[in-house]
């Protein structure tokens, strides 16, 4: 079965529909978000409304649901990004507040292969970024394929025979990360709604777990309509700035 891996979507609505086509045309027919599904976009209601219509296999809360929905107040947010959790908080309907405070938290058990998480196995709002936080996850882990989010940074790393590797996952080609049996994976396939590795196309994966294969993809969206939406809804300039840049 192909499953498509979101995270990250951050209220970007045109971002995650051109997403959600691309992975339905390649054959996907589950769905696993991986949190943050608001904060700094201006369609958050409508991102949460299309989430719940797609009936998604798992889906798991990030940093900025937790805030936009008061289960977390924001106080370890930069400026911009308290900000913007308080506009989406104020926004949401009460009945996408709910639909958030209900998720539940990572990691996830999906199945015997596969966990997912936000920021990592042992803390949801971890920030993964070197090989040490790495190991640590890649020990804390209970399954041999772990998927994270949260620092919108496509990235593979994993332990074969012992040893580690790491590696930023190229922007300018899809990537096809084989699941060698007897391996550890912990997996990034970077963020719908706000990239920040220098590339501002949308960033997703499938998975396909008969044939033990990964992919990544990048995939070009209407940038200017989402930049459009957050300046008309009176949010800071810097993030409709941002989307053009993937920074």
């Amino acid at each position: 079965m192909r499953t498509a891996l979101l995270s990250d979507v951050h209220g970007n609505r045109h971002a995650f529909e051109a997403v959600i086509a691309a992975a339905e045309t390649a054959g996907a027919e589950e769905m696993w978000c991986l949190g943050d599904l608001v904060g700094y976009g201006a369609e958050p209601n409508a991102v949460v409304d299309r989430i719940k219509g797609l009936d998604p296999l798992a889906v798991i809360r990030g940093n900025h649901d937790k805030a936009a929905c008061g289960i977390d107040d924001g106080s370890a947010f930069n400026h911009v990004a308290r900000v913007a959790a308080i506009w989406t908080g104020e926004r949401l309907t009460a009945e996408n507040t709910d639909y958030l405070r209900a998720l539940p938290m990572g990691p996830l058990e999906i199945d015997s292969l596969t966990e997912i998480c936000h920021g990592a196995p042992f803390d949801e709002d971890h920030y993964i970024f070197d090989g040490g936080d790495a190991a640590l996850a890649l020990r804390t882990a209970q399954h041999s394929l772990c998927l994270f989010g949260h620092t919108h940074l496509p990235a593979l790393f994993k332990i074969v025979e012992g040893s580690l590797y790491g590696t930023a996952l190229d922007a300018e080609r899809d990537a096809v990360i084989p699941l060698q049996r007897g391996a550890r994976y912990l997996v990034n396939v970077g963020s719908i709604g706000q990239p920040r590795d220098g590339d501002p196309r949308a960033a997703y994966g499938v998975l396909d777990d008969e044939a033990r294969e990964l992919r990544t993809f990048r995939l070009p969206y209407p940038v200017e309509k989402a930049q459009k939406r957050i300046i008309a809804a009176g949010l800071p300039v810097s993030l409709a700035n941002r989307l053009a840049l993937g920074r």
